[in-house]
């Protein structure tokens, strides 16, 4: 009788295994996400070419004398300061957000809905430049992640998880490019992807600035961002 109950056991046990839980010996979820699409378009600052080279061409000893001629230069998003040459700069801030859903975007996780957190390993960040007619080059552009509530890169709560190199006016890739982790970069990705019931932003920053002599900036970059993971449980 003893024996019969642990053969019926066993065969309990084996038939929950396909309840739709996912048992606690897998260790490899594939956590790759779709593309996340950005995009730089100097049409979103408005700059008023004439505005902009009064400004650029003004004398100043404080920042504070370049910052209302620069707002009224361009649209929005960019502010003045005085460079070391004393004549002011037109700073063109980027800031642009996608957020990520991972129980929407990865919808197996929604069988372990017991656990608060999964043991995320980061495999690479790749970016690819798609389309790029800019005129000028971009400069170094970080890459963030924060709670949905933030979308500035400059915000205390957008942690840095690592930089896209300078791209060239109008320079695409032809394959994808490995982004390069600052030192707790994976640690910060890694922290809110295990946090997997909580979407959170993915954000690129950076500034471009235009000094007199200089193109004022024209065109659009088109560029997507790959994260690939996966994870245990």
């Amino acid at each position: 009788m003893t024996d019969l109950r642990m053969r019926l056991g066993a065969l309990a046990v084996a038939l929950c295994a396909g309840c739709g839980l996912i048992s606690s010996d897998v260790t490899n979820f594939n956590l790759d996400l779709p593309d996340k699409k950005f995009s730089i378009d100097t049409m979103s600052w408005n700059v008023d070419q004439q505005m902009a080279d009064a400004v650029l061409n003004t004398p100043c000893s404080s920042s504070s004398q370049c910052m209302a001629a620069a707002e009224a230069a361009c649209a929005m998003d960019c502010s003045g300061t005085c460079n070391m040459n004393s004549r002011c700069t037109i700073n063109l801030d980027v800031g642009l957000h996608t957020s990520v859903n991972l129980l929407m975007e990865k919808p197996e996780l929604q069988q372990i809905n017991d656990k608060a957190v999964i043991e995320v390993e980061i495999d690479d960040v790749l970016y690819v430049v798609e389309q790029n007619t800019l005129n000028v080059p971009t400069p170094e552009i970080g890459v963030y992640v924060a709670p949905m509530s933030v979308m500035d890169p400059t915000d205390p709560l957008a942690k840095q998880i690592g930089t896209i190199p300078p791209v060239d006016a109008g320079v695409t890739t032809t394959s994808p490019q490995k982004m390069m982790f600052t030192a707790d970069g994976r640690a910060n990705l890694t922290a809110v992807m295990g946090n997997f019931k909580t979407p959170f932003n993915v954000i690129v920053g950076s500034t471009l600035s235009m000094t007199a002599g200089q193109p004022i900036p024209m065109g659009r970059l088109d560029a997507v961002i790959r994260i690939k993971a996966h994870a245990g449980i």
